[in-house]
């Protein structure tokens, strides 16, 4: 016996004192409901209405029994109306990560509209050139770069970076502009050390249609990037950005980019969290928010 189904016809019983009108209500034939109430009675070992050719009633035990059963299903109802509530209004506490330069360029700006749309969620920004692992540091989604590996977590394309060779003019005048890939070796640079690796990064270009990895000796590496485009705006020596962190310097004049032929093939940038069945409201609602309003952050589209 369904006993949900059974508690809800006796309810339904009970509150419209007809077992005809219960039926009706319920979309079930009235034999359905007979047969329900006389099941649940035997399975109760006691008697709940009293029936007569016009009146129903209910006996002492089902009185007892209609009121635990209104409470129950009052309970049901509220835990399903709250779950619905948080399909339209997401509500709760998320941990996102990104790298840093992509959190103060793109999402801090725009927090305030993240905080009209969405007033019941409560959001941690975990800002780091480190890559993170949402389990073991606790974050609900992240913001990542390159190729991602297979696995259980659900990715969502936000769009490509594109990757530029980059100086100061003070640097330009003293050492003066590459004009190929291979003149890089009378250069300096600056290099950013992998957080993952605590290695320099290579250098990426495209020659001729062709990857080339080039190895760049220097005297300054750092592995945060907000100090790296510190060290290339002081003219320490050439850096590699991503476009849109460099477009401002390079409008203003303050970067010049160099080696532009040469540039290597853009990478994806991607959003992962976890799977549908295991993300919430509010998750799914910050993952949206940011597809949104990366096509008006510079980052270039697929």
């Amino acid at each position: 016996m369904d006993k949900l189904q059974a508690m809800t016809t006796f309810a339904r019983v009970v509150e419209t004192q007809s077992f005809s009108k219960a039926a009706q209500t319920l979309s079930m034939p009235r034999s359905s409901v007979t047969t329900l109430i006389k099941n649940l009675e035997r399975h109760l070992g006691t008697t709940l209405l009293r029936r007569s050719t016009r009146t129903l009633s209910l006996t002492d035990a089902g009185e007892r029994y209609y009121a635990s059963c209104r409470a129950i299903l009052s309970d049901i109802a509220q835990a399903e109306s709250g779950l619905l509530a948080d399909a339209t209004a997401p509500h709760g506490r998320i941990r996102a990560g990104m790298p840093g330069v992509i959190g103060r360029a793109i999402v801090l700006p725009r927090l305030r509209e993240f905080e009209q749309l969405f007033p019941g969620i409560e959001l941690t920004l975990v800002l780091s050139d480190r890559p993170v692992d949402l389990i073991y540091d606790g974050i609900d989604c992240v913001i990542r770069t390159g190729e991602l590996a297979d696995s259980s977590l659900t990715a969502r394309r936000l769009g490509q970076l594109s990757w530029l060779t980059c100086a100061a003019p003070r640097y330009l005048k003293e050492y003066g502009e590459p004009d190929s890939v291979e003149a890089l070796s009378a250069h300096r640079a600056v290099n950013y050390i992998a957080n993952a690796t605590g290695r320099p990064l290579d250098w990426r270009f495209n020659v001729d249609g062709e990857n080339v990895t080039v190895t760049m000796p220097s005297r300054f590496a750092v592995n945060e990037t907000e100090a790296y485009l510190q060290c290339g705006l002081e003219g320490l020596g050439l850096i590699q950005l991503s476009e849109f962190v460099a477009s401002p310097y390079l409008e203003t004049g303050r970067l010049k980019e160099v080696l532009a032929s040469a540039r290597s093939a853009p990478v994806s940038i991607s959003i992962v969290y976890p799977n549908g069945r295991n993300a919430g409201a509010a998750i799914k609602a910050f993952v949206d928010w940011v597809i949104r309003i990366f096509p008006q952050s510079g980052v270039n589209p697929d």
